[in-house]
């Protein structure tokens, strides 16, 4: 198609929008930085990681082009890719603070996490969303989703966040593939192979519909540019993962006797009766939940026997002067999709309206509450509905809500005595200042199931196994996740279901510890900074944000 713009490669889509003569790469081909975890697994890597970077000007405004390559490892995120993306709007976010106005522009073409180095992906995409959090108070931080691959996975949470999105009508956009619904929760919940359905449901148009898109325009270069060039000049902001009462008036006017099917949803989405939600404290209640690691520490941390909430699956309460907040399973849960604790609709949009509230009451306060979550999710729910309706806001909204309270001054510290898998790690748990976890073989911390895993990145189970003896990051289990150097403690000698009074004693004593540290810090630092992460854990990390430092 002439002069189309998602037929561009990601280096000729920056050309394209930027003003002839203003374009200036930082740490392309010839640096040649390439993920050190691909060959190892007899992969080709890129001389850019998929990942390309270019300053210039668009109608002589200052921009930063982010542009992701889908036809490098469907345009995944790992820990090179990563760490040039943060470290570009890191620096966006100096120039700006310091007077100097540069708008970010990120191209999204990518499934998301990219699986061969999986909790880098998950680390990365973090620091990238907390990163658009900071520079939103600055300028909007515009997305373009073009549409060869969409924007997916942890990418498709960080688009949410984003302050205006431009899509072509060949764009889809969804936290769940398709393929990945099917395999975790059946063919009658999602048939990957019905492609009229896939569209309907995730393309643009229905996106644009339902306010999950602000833009979609015709796929030429000089409509996605004059698209840019307009959004510069009005500055708008959908505010999408601040809708929280919006989504949770929805869900409380949702029919789960029925399916949800497209011109239900629409028809509802245009006539929900907004009202104001206030998530109230966990009480004890007469009967056990369902059992959890999650829960039980969660009820021993705050003494609250039996923890009931008018959201089931979300706990949350104060004690010592500190803001306890869990997400449990609910067997008997309305929206079958988190019975097992999982982190669908109602989570992300509850966790967003505790967490927001606690800001707001702290706003004037000297010495901000500290926020203790405690983790354990093993992923966000797959489910039909819960993408029709934008689970990716969901959790877009409860991982810009504790971004945002850490910005504020709120420390904010996960304790991890169960799994951390997935959308459900990044919206509750990755956003965190300290990260302390039992050792306890126990836990899975990854982005995604083994069985999905395999089945995209087109390997045998046994052969996935394999791969993860060599690469840490693709590991499930928690010592190799301490060697990637983000955890700022690994509790040994305590198990993932032991929380005595000595034992939560101990781990209390240990957060105090990690919130007196902090010594005001309220970034995410810290997980570039500790020995394990220097010596070894993201040293190709702490290579990549020297080189963008350097080419600035």
């Amino acid at each position: 198609m002439k002069n189309s713009f998602v037929e561009l490669h990601a280096r000729e889509r920056a050309l394209s929008l930027l003003d002839a003569g203003t374009s200036k790469e930082m740490v392309g081909p010839l640096d040649d930085m390439i993920s050190p975890h691909l060959e190892p697994q007899n992969i080709v890597p890129e001389s850019d990681d998929g990942i390309v970077l270019m300053k210039g000007k668009i109608a002589g405004n200052n921009v930063l082009v982010v542009s992701i390559e889908g036809k490098f490892q469907g345009g995944g995120i790992g820990e090179v890719s990563g760490a040039k993306i943060v470290a570009a709007l890191e620096k966006a976010l100096e120039d700006n603070k310091n007077g100097k106005t540069i708008y970010p522009i990120i191209i999204l073409d990518t499934g998301g996490v990219r699986l061969q180095e999986a909790n880098y992906g998950l680390l990365s995409i973090s620091e990238i969303q907390n990163a658009v959090i900071a520079l939103k108070k600055y300028v909007p931080v515009i997305g373009l989703v073009p549409g060869r691959v969409g924007s997916f996975g942890g990418m498709s949470i960080t688009a949410s966040i984003l302050s205006y999105l431009i899509a072509t009508n060949k764009a889809r956009i969804a936290l769940n593939g398709p393929e990945v619904i099917e395999q975790e929760a059946g063919v009658r919940e999602f048939d990957s192979s019905d492609k009229d359905l896939i569209w309907n449901t995730l393309g643009t148009k229905q996106r644009l519909a339902t306010g999950l898109v602000d833009e979609v325009v015709d796929d030429t270069v000089d409509n996605i540019k004059n698209s840019i060039i307009n959004e510069i000049k009005t500055k708008k902001d959908a505010h999408r993962t601040e809708n929280v009462d919006f989504y949770l008036s929805l869900l409380d006017q949702l029919d789960l006797s029925k399916k949800l099917d497209i011109e239900s949803y629409n028809k509802l989405y245009k006539n929900v009766e907004v009202t104001k939600h206030d998530i109230p404290e966990a009480v004890a209640g007469s009967e056990e939940g369902t059992k959890s690691r999650g829960r039980v520490w969660f009820e021993k941390m705050t003494g609250i026997k039996n923890a009931t909430s008018s959201v089931s699956t979300v706990l949350h309460a104060q004690k010592g002067g500190k803001e306890y907040v869990a997400i449990v399973p609910d067997a008997d849960n309305d929206f079958p999709r988190v019975r097992n604790g999982e982190v669908g609709l109602q989570e992300g949009f509850a966790v967003a309206s505790v967490i927001n509230k606690v800001v707001a009451e702290d706003k004037d306060k000297d010495v901000k509450r500290p926020i203790i979550l405690i983790v354990d999710v093993p992923s966000q729910a797959y489910g039909y509905q819960e993408e029709l309706i934008g689970i990716h806001v969901a959790l877009g909204s409860s991982a810009a809500a504790y971004a945002k309270a850490r910005q504020a001054g709120h420390p904010v510290i996960d304790f991890i005595p169960g799994d951390a898998v997935s959308g459900g790690f990044l919206a509750h748990g990755l956003q965190s200042n300290r990260m302390i976890a039992l050792d306890d073989d126990s836990i899975t911390i990854q982005a995604m199931s083994k069985a999905s895993a395999a089945r995209i990145t087109q390997r045998t189970i046994a052969e996935l196994e394999e791969a993860t003896k060599h690469v840490p990051a693709m590991a499930y289990d928690i010592d190799n996740y301490e060697k990637l150097g983000a955890l700022y403690k690994l509790v040994k000698g305590i198990g993932s279901w032991e929380a005595t009074d000595e034992n939560v004693a101990k781990i209390n004593q240990i957060i105090d510890g990690a919130i007196d540290g902090l010594n005001g810090d309220r970034t995410l630092h810290f997980r570039y900074e500790t020995p394990i992460a220097k010596e070894s854990g993201r040293k190709a990390t702490l290579k990549v944000r020297k080189l963008v430092d350097e080419q600035w």
